[in-house]
């Protein structure tokens, strides 16, 4: 069974920190809960350490189950940073709330679940990191029991309810045809299973993935819970789930799905165009600031997808769907930083006149809305630019080509909002402590990261996914 639970160090902390933050609130006053906060910054930080630690390890634990990898490395490392930074935006909306304690356990949980679905390398545990990463979400999503959170919940819940059930479907499917769950033993099977079936099976997979990192057609949760919910909470939504969820499709792209005897390709492909395209011209005349973001944020996903579907075919597409989806995660959450820092600028109009009265704010904010289009020299824009190389690498040229077209096209809703802020106009511009902070490390980061690109390349392609 290969059982080494210091392997598992990063998740064991994670869940420590959760439980040990559940039990500390049932005798904590409520003027006191803030105690857990730091507690769940203590444990995020203790698992940054341990995953930093295990970086460059590479191995399969627990009967082939789950991967240690470069994949599952830097699946740690983004979700335990874009974890304590969702912690800094929530500071001032949930302090002495009555559920303060229940909060942070819950984005400790979601954030394990996140992890676990980076490193499954074997449909059941895939399963049920699917699980813990929604469940608790769905209860975050309806966090402030007012009328839009509890709509918001209830239709993210009923959506990852259904597609979590085609999800369950698939697996079925594919254990019945492959005869294994574990990876390394289902891939050899497939080849010689009824194309037909393996087909269906893998669609109903892609279903419950698809879903969780806000993909075509599983997007459909994202503009109303990113509105419904606190900052904060659609902030976690909209970045944390995808960095897994992502990870854990891509290597099924890379170690299961060759083996399938159809098309799945040409299927992920459909996908990644559907996504970005959709997401664009979804966004184009959006006025809420919020759904504009969570139609941006389903674009991103299916620009990310672009090295899915050549997993098996380009040497880029490990190293540049990793690097990318750390820097989408650090540049959204940078936007949404900005949002929580003005909690009462709801729409663009809101944000007239922001350069003038919050020109820090408003560079941090030009930063990130350009950073999120690939603008050099921000992260993103390297980030797209290996996908869109290894794209072209892979024989999908076609949609390499068409990823460029719609990343032009996005320039027109992104500048829409930058206009109004470097506009003039008597917006609504009160607000900062701890989300403005945020956001101008996060604008700093991000320029630095997109400097330090050629280094954090190299050491993503020091490693490799195991196949």
């Amino acid at each position: 069974m290969n059982e080494q639970p210091l392997a598992l160090l990063p998740e064991l902390l994670l869940a420590a920190g959760a439980t040990l933050g559940l039990l500390l609130g049932l005798f904590l006053p409520r003027g006191r809960q803030w105690l857990v906060q730091v507690l769940a910054a203590g444990a995020c930080v203790a698992a940054l350490v341990a995953a930093i630690a295990a970086a460059g390890t590479t191995e399969v634990v627990y009967g082939g189950s789950y991967a240690i990898d470069v994949g599952l490395a830097t699946g740690r490392i983004v979700v335990l940073l874009a974890t304590l930074l969702v912690l800094g935006i929530s500071a001032a909306t949930v302090r002495a709330h009555a559920r303060e304690t229940e909060y942070y356990v819950l984005v400790l949980l979601a954030a394990l679940g996140t992890i676990v679905l980076a490193g499954a390398s074997d449909l059941m545990l895939l399963f049920a990191a699917y699980l813990l990463a929604s469940v608790p979400l769905y209860a975050l999503a309806g966090f402030a029991k007012d009328a839009s959170g509890t709509e918001a919940s209830l239709k993210y819940y009923l959506l990852g309810a259904y597609l979590g059930v085609l999800m369950l479907v698939g697996v079925t499917v594919l254990y019945g045809v492959g005869r294994a769950t574990a990876y390394g033993e289902l891939a050899p099977n497939l080849a010689a299973a009824p194309g037909g079936a393996v087909a269906v099976g893998v669609v109903a997979l892609l279903a419950g993935l698809l879903f969780k990192i806000g993909g075509v057609p599983g997007h459909f949760w994202v503009p109303d819970v990113t509105e419904g919910s606190s900052v904060p909470v659609a902030a976690f939504v909209t970045t944390v789930p995808k960095v897994g969820g992502l990870i854990a499709l891509y290597r099924l792209a890379a170690e299961v799905l060759p083996a399938a005897a159809f098309d799945w390709r040409a299927l992920l492909a459909v996908l990644a165009a559907a996504s970005m395209t959709l997401g664009n011209l979804a966004a184009f005349f959006q006025e809420s600031v919020r759904r504009l973001l969570a139609y941006s944020t389903i674009s991103q996903v299916g620009y990310v997808l672009l090295a899915a579907v050549v997993a098996d075919r380009a040497e880029l597409a490990t190293r540049s769907l990793l690097f990318y989806t750390g820097a989408y995660a650090l540049t959204n959450l940078g936007a949404f930083a900005v949002v929580a820092a003005l909690p009462q600028a709801r729409t663009l109009a809101d944000y007239a006149g922001l350069a003038r009265a919050r020109p820090l704010l408003a560079v941090a904010l030009v930063v990130c809305l350009l950073g999120l289009v690939g603008t050099p020299p921000t992260a993103v824009f390297f980030g797209k630019l290996g996908v869109f190389a290894a794209a072209v690498d892979g024989g999908y040229a076609w949609l390499a080509v068409l990823a460029v077209v719609n990343t032009v096209a996005s320039l027109f809703y992104y500048l829409r909002w930058i206009a109004r802020a470097v506009g003039e106009g008597p917006g609504r511009h009160e607000g900062g402590g701890w989300a403005a902070a945020t956001a101008y490390g996060i604008a700093g980061a991000t320029l630095l990261l997109g400097v330090g690109s050629g280094l954090a390349l190299d050491l993503l392609s020091s490693g490799t996914l195991i196949r």
